[in-house]
């Protein structure tokens, strides 16, 4: 968490508000977060620099930059980038780990309370090698039923884990597993390589049909999610299986059941209607 939605939801909110912006100055306060760049070099590659674009790939926010220059921030727990035009809550701004100040008087603030996420600054050349390992994004055009059944013959682990490895799909988490594995009717404990024929298009729509959702409500703010605007998103009201341990089914009636045992996260299932 983040994951595909929130992470979507940024990128554009960085790409509508920050797309032609210079920056003027780089305030980094907390260094551990960055990777493959200092504080200096961050500052020294940045400055003048000025926005071509915001955009997601997997769970990454992307930020392109004139130079030429990517920076590639994974916000992972608790991070998230924040747009201060002046009225950002003291609270947010507490935790930002470094500032990029713009030309008009605005601010870009990675702000990250368990400082688990990561910022790195990237050439394309770099970049490309970098998500070189990721797998298929499970929105694009070319992604499709067939695509996910041979992701999935490709592993006996269990299904939900396996959509969940970024290597062979990117983007999808915790919380969209749970309840793509829902929407399909699969037990998240099953073989990804016994998943009926039948049943892989249904999968295929429940992956993508809540990402596309939840991505129309601006994420799921079910712990510390916040856009670019420090607002939350609407799509936990909508969640049909994660949080909801012991609540009825929305299917069937029958109590949901709550485990670690699948793959150390969280996982929620229907022991009736999901086999």
């Amino acid at each position: 968490m983040p994951e595909l939605p929130e992470v979507e939801t940024i990128a554009r909110d960085l790409d509508a508000a920050l797309r032609g912006a210079t920056v003027v100055d780089v305030r980094v306060r907390r260094p551990d977060v960055l990777r493959e760049i200092t504080p200096a070099t961050l500052r020294k590659r940045l400055i003048g620099a000025r926005v071509r674009r915001g955009w997601r790939r997997a769970k990454f926010v992307v930020v392109d930059f004139s130079t030429d220059d990517r920076l590639v921030v994974q916000p992972r727990f608790t991070g998230g980038l924040l747009i201060d035009d002046g009225r950002l809550s003291e609270s947010d701004r507490r935790y930002s780990t470094m500032a990029f100040h713009l030309e008009d008087g605005r601010q870009l603030h990675y702000s990250d309370v368990r400082r688990l996420g990561t910022v790195a600054l990237m050439r394309p050349a770099r970049f490309d090698r970098y998500m070189g390992r990721l797998g298929p994004e499970p929105l694009e055009p070319t992604f499709g039923p067939q695509e996910l059944a041979g992701i999935l013959g490709r592993s006996r682990q269990a299904v939900k884990k396996v959509i969940m490895d970024q290597t062979a799909l990117a983007g999808v988490g915790n919380i969209y597993a749970n309840e793509a594995l829902w929407r399909a009717q699969i037990d998240p404990s099953r073989s990804a390589q016994r998943v009926p024929a039948d049943h892989i298009p249904a999968l295929y729509e429940g992956i993508v049909g809540v990402l596309r959702e939840s991505i129309k409500l601006r994420g799921t703010s079910a712990r510390d999610y916040r856009d670019a605007f420090g607002e939350r998103g609407g799509f936990v009201a909508r969640l049909d299986a994660y949080g909801r341990a012991g609540l009825p089914c929305r299917r069937c009636g029958a109590r949901l059941i709550g485990t670690h045992a699948i793959d150390g996260r969280a996982t929620v299932f229907c022991a009736h209607c999901q086999s």
